[in-house]
């Protein structure tokens, strides 16, 4: 028997939050609409998602208030944050943050977030997605992100070779157009 989306029994709000991301592959589906990434083809490609399941998610997403469908060619669809989703990204980030620290092993995840609009100058996000050269929790357009260093990648990790993996190995800004 499948498990219900719901939790009527719950009056709480970190259930009601759970109702719409609380499914597998929908916290992924959204990094990667951070990370720029619009359409369903590259969001298929790059997290080997199933059609089906993928097509749920975004429209579970769609339906929630936290993606947008805007057409981008004849018949064809990108999805793009909108307000409601863009306020989710302390809530991923460190849920990120709390991935590297306890499940992904020494030397942390292979992403780094800096604040690129920074008037301090600038420097990767701390816990909480805050600044720690100027104190502020960012807004998503205003930071980069971009591959672990190379020379502290032990090897490990398998290379993946998608259009997307292969943009996000640059700099990159959240939230611009990918690939």
């Amino acid at each position: 028997m499948p498990l219900g989306k719901d939790y009527d029994r719950q009056d709480c709000a970190l259930a009601r939050a759970l109702e719409v991301v609380g499914e597998r592959w929908t916290m992924l589906v959204l990094r990667d609409c951070f990370f720029g990434v619009r359409r369903f083809a590259d969001l298929r490609a790059h997290l080997d998602i199933p059609r089906a399941v993928l097509s749920d998610r975004l429209a579970t997403l769609v339906d929630a208030g936290i993606l947008e469908r805007r057409p981008y060619a004849a018949g064809r669809d990108e999805y793009v944050l909108t307000e409601d989703g863009l306020d989710l990204w302390p809530a991923l980030f460190s849920l990120a943050r709390w991935g590297d620290r306890h499940r992904v092993g020494p030397g942390g995840g292979r992403r780094r977030f800096r604040h690129a609009d920074c008037p301090a100058g600038g420097a990767d996000l701390a816990a909480g997605a805050v600044c720690p050269a100027c104190g502020t929790l960012p807004a998503p357009s205003s930071l980069e992100t971009r591959a672990l260093d190379p020379d502290d990648d032990d090897g490990t990790r398998p290379e993946r070779d998608d259009a997307v993996s292969r943009a996000l190995r640059r700099p990159h800004r959240l939230l611009a157009p990918l690939p």
